[in-house]
């Protein structure tokens, strides 16, 4: 079974009226959408990838980064995880 690329969503569902793109994942409403259609590819999800870590720098790279790894690796962001630990 091929691997499935997991959703750049890290529960930091905000976005900035400026740019469209939300701020914990990068994301525009569209391509949020599209993660979501059954039919749409791995291959364009993990080039979306590469597109979202584009658009983001310094902190907002390094937080995605470290928080989409965990939820990667334990099916869970940090975000979330730490608002269900309070």
């Amino acid at each position: 079974m091929p691997k499935k690329t997991v959703s750049p969503c890290i529960s930091i569902c905000r976005t900035d009226p400026i740019t469209g793109y939300c701020y914990g994942c990068a994301r525009n409403d569209e391509e949020k959408r599209k993660w979501k259609e059954e039919d749409t590819s791995e291959k364009w999800k993990e080039e979306n990838l590469k597109i979202l870590k584009s658009r983001m720098q310094g902190w907002q790279l390094s937080t995605f980064e470290e928080s989409y790894d965990h939820k990667i690796r334990q099916g869970i962001s940090l975000f979330k995880k730490k608002l269900l630990d309070e």
